[in-house]
């Protein structure tokens, strides 16, 4: 990463530019001179994208809910990772969802009269803004004018210039605001209640989310798709007969992410060995060992932001041992069960109930439970949740945990609709150091995890394309091995 060396003192005319200690002057004949030669722009595309007509509904949908109010959501800020460098850029996700702007420092201003999106645009040739500003085309790349915005996105763009006017005019008794993601925009308009009518937006934008759109759905799908090939990547560069790493494989899935979509969704966990039992095991910088089984929770994020989710627990030799495969059944079976229940109008509860239902079992026909299955299932017992501390699945979509902060009574306690698109992922987790079960177990960890889209009659399990099954996942793997390693292209 260069120093910026052509912005010093620039702050001195433009305090909005932040400069670092060692930044050169800018002479004024170089000033002068960087102002002229320049080819007119390239004209970008103007036919609206593909979600625009999606994102216009979802506008709408959320003016619905606060009639007469404005709405103002930021995309946000960058985030400092060390000193002047910065993590990459990823807007917030209710932002791109109401206009596939991707941009930082965006906010949308959605009013009963007119909406309005203020984004960064092309700055012009004859202002220096373009190479003494650290967001400046020659540092960051080019930009759209502020008349292709619009054109592209559907929604009125303008240049994020002529925010702080709007934000001062804005009546605060009439107005909500997304807050958290962009401090400017948080003082610029004081919150009232208590924050009370902020959070309404925020659960109103977290409930419109649990549905998704035909488009939605398609970008699910290119990210489940290129999650089954990052896992498959995974498998053929992982080797069977000696020791490998687990950052080998968090390294290989991240370049199959990087290369089909934009990153991963969330922190990969690539837990080896006992690391398995670890439920967030991101450290990801242990050893896989033939004999021992790889636990896989990996996802990509795609280049719409939607981000799959899905675990695969697998053999690193290829072949399951007994005790292995006798756990690796059980939460297969666990899931099948979950799976099963998925339709529009079943309790999102019952998932987990389904689920629970076979592990508790499970335990109890080894001989690991102190009591019966049916006692340990009663909501004041649960001590089959020793060995399985997580609910059996979440929302999926912009977000890895999706739509969180939704009312429970929409989520947690509500029903299911066609359009959701949701994890199902038991576990069983025994940890090397647990007395209450014999040594054969100790340090095994299997969790299995699938995208599944409700449908107007059941469920439509995403990424069906990765086995699941024991012995269809030994076939896979000694298939994928024999095809050997291939660099994403």
């Amino acid at each position: 990463m260069t120093e910026n060396q052509i912005e010093g003192e620039l702050a001195e005319t433009d305090p909005a530019v932040t400069t670092a200690s060692h930044d050169l002057p800018v002479p004024e004949r170089l000033a002068e001179f960087m102002r002229t030669g320049w080819a007119e722009p390239v004209a970008g595309p103007r036919e609206p994208d593909a979600a625009a007509a999606f994102t216009a509904s979802r506008r709408a949908r959320l003016a619905e809910r606060f009639p007469g109010e404005t709405l103002v959501v930021p995309s946000g800020t960058a985030k400092v990772r060390s000193n002047d460098s910065s993590y990459e850029f990823r807007p917030g996700s209710d932002l791109a969802w109401l206009t596939t702007c991707y941009e930082q420092d965006a906010v949308l201003v959605a009013g009963p009269e007119s909406t309005t999106l203020y984004v960064r645009v092309r700055a012009s040739r004859e202002s220096d803004e373009f190479f003494r500003s650290r967001g400046g085309e020659l540092w960051v790349g080019a930009r759209r004018s502020a008349d292709e915005w619009s054109a592209a996105l559907g929604v009125r763009c303008v240049s994020l210039d002529e925010l702080d006017k709007t934000l001062r005019e804005l009546d605060p008794a009439t107005t909500r605001v997304l807050r958290g993601y962009d401090p400017t925009v948080d003082a610029a308009v004081p919150a009232t209640d208590d924050g009370l009518r902020d959070g309404q937006l925020v659960a109103a934008l977290n409930e419109l989310r649990l549905v998704k759109d035909e488009w939605e759905i398609t970008q699910l799908r290119d990210a489940v798709d290129a999650t089954v090939r990052g896992f498959a990547d995974v498998v053929r560069a992982m080797p069977a007969d000696r020791e490998s790493s687990e950052r080998l494989v968090d390294g290989v899935f991240g370049l199959r992410a990087r290369h089909d979509g934009n990153t991963v969704g969330y922190g990969t966990i690539a837990a080896a060995g006992a690391h398995a039992c670890t439920l967030h095991w991101w450290r990801n910088d242990g050893v896989c060992r033939p004999g021992e089984l790889l636990l896989l929770d990996a996802g990509v994020e795609n280049r719409h932001l939607y981000t799959a989710d899905v675990t695969r627990t697998v053999p690193v030799n290829g072949r399951f041992s007994p005790v292995q495969r006798r756990v690796y059944e059980a939460v297969l079976a666990a899931q099948e069960a979950g799976i099963a229940v998925i339709r529009p109008g079943v309790s999102w509860r019952e998932i987990h109930r389904a689920c629970m239902r076979v592990i508790a079992g499970a335990l109890a026909e080894w001989g690991l439970l102190p009591v019966s299955a049916a006692e340990s299932l009663d909501d004041e017992v649960g001590l089959h949740r020793r060995w399985t501390l997580h609910s059996s699945g979440h929302m999926l979509g912009l977000d890895v945990h999706d739509c969180a902060k939704a009312r429970a009574e929409t989520y947690l306690d509500g029903v299911l609709a066609a359009g959701n698109v949701l994890t199902v992922e038991p576990g069983l987790y025994f940890q090397p150091d647990d007395l209450t079960v014999p040594a054969e177990y100790r340090g095994i960890g299997v969790r299995i995890e699938d995208d599944v889209l409700v449908t107007a009659d059941g469920a439509e399990v995403l990424s069906a394309a990765l086995p699941r099954a024991a012995d269809e996942v030994e076939a896979w793997m000694a298939a994928e091995r024999a095809a050997g390693l291939r660099l994403p292209g």
